[in-house]
């Protein structure tokens, strides 16, 4: 995937709000999902860095594991509920990152049926095929 389908949540406070243990948890479940969980500089923030689509595969994760309340007690679901929330906040300020190529071409093309194949290309990271591809189909749906 192309750099511009990264996004970064900001955690301010990540370990006062979570703890050490929970921070170090979240790290290696987020590197299950080649997301990368670091501290910004030497600074007490936090920030959650990767893929739109990872980072919700991540919190879905997070999710299920937050339902089996069995292996967390009450301060852990806190912090859990807290992460989650945060990467929430910010994958709903993204979410033309969140859909598919084809689906973003189709809508793109739909909401402005004389765009040219350059301004998909430019807005999308497309080839010119796949413009191409989007535009054929996007007629025969009419």
């Amino acid at each position: 995937m192309s750099d511009n389908n990264h996004i970064t949540v900001r955690l301010p406070s990540l370990i006062h709000r979570i703890g050490v243990a929970q921070a170090q948890w979240l790290k290696l479940q987020a590197g299950l999902f080649d997301c990368e969980l670091k501290r910004v500089r030497r600074s007490r923030n936090w920030q959650l860095y990767g893929d739109a689509k990872k980072i919700q595969q991540l919190g879905q994760h997070l999710q299920l594991n937050q339902q089996s309340k069995a292996s967390f007690n009450a301060k852990e679901l806190k912090s859990l509920g807290y992460f989650i929330g945060k990467m929430e906040q910010e994958l709903v300020l993204h979410p033309d990152k969140l859909e598919s190529l084809e689906a973003k071409l189709i809508r793109l093309i739909n909401q402005s049926p004389n765009i040219t194949l350059a301004e998909l290309i430019a807005l999308t990271g497309c080839t010119e095929p796949e413009a191409r591809i989007a535009r054929f189909n996007a007629e025969d749906s009419v």
